[in-house]
C-alpha cells in the first residue's frame, strides 16, 4: 500500500466506554475528519452490526466528495474494528484498536490505502492529510466521550 498511517491517543476513559463509541458507525460523523454520513448498508452475517457489515459513506478530503464502502473484516469489542473497502476510489484498509492503558485507553488508528498511479505520487501530501486528520479524530473521540 502507498499509504501506511498510525496515531494513537490515550483517552482518560475505559475501553469499553471509547469503543463503545467509537465502534457504532451511527457515530462517525460526529467524530471523524470529513465524514458526513454513514449508513450500515448491509448487516453482518447474524444480523446487525458485526463482521461481513458494510458502512457506506460520504466523506469530504481535500476539498473532493468521496464515497466508500467498507466491510467489516474483524469486529472483537471492545478491543479491534478492522475495516476494509470493498467500493470507492482507493483500496483502504482502516483499523481502530482499543487497548487498557494505567491513564484510561491506547486508542490508535492504522489507515492504508491508496495504491498505484494518482496515489502513488501523492502519497508524501496524502500520508500528511491523514496523519493530521486521524489526531484530529482521536482527540474529537475525546470531546465527545466528556461530553457524554
Amino acid at each position: 500500500m502507498t499509504i501506511d498511517v498510525s496515531v494513537e491517543r490515550v483517552i482518560p476513559f475505559p475501553p469499553e466506554r471509547v469503543a463503545e463509541y467509537a465502534m457504532d458507525w451511527r457515530h462517525d460523523a460526529e467524530w471523524t475528519q470529513g465524514i458526513r454520513t454513514a449508513e450500515l448498508t448491509r448487516e453482518a452475517d447474524g444480523g446487525g452490526f458485526g463482521v461481513n457489515a458494510e458502512i457506506t459513506r460520504t466523506a469530504y478530503f481535500l476539498g473532493r466528495r468521496i464515497d466508500y464502502v467498507l466491510r467489516v473484516a474483524a469486529y472483537e469489542p471492545p478491543r479491534l474494528l478492522d475495516m476494509i473497502s470493498v467500493a470507492g476510489p482507493m483500496p483502504m484498509h482502516v483499523t481502530y484498536v482499543f487497548e487498557p492503558d494505567a491513564r484510561g485507553t491506547r486508542a490508535r488508528i492504522r489507515v492504508r490505502g491508496g495504491e498505484g498511479g494518482f496515489y502513488r505520487l501523492a502519497a508524501p501530501l496524502l500520508a500528511r492529510q491523514v496523519r493530521s486528520s486521524l489526531r484530529k479524530d482521536l482527540r474529537d473521540l475525546e470531546q465527545r466521550l466528556i461530553g457524554r
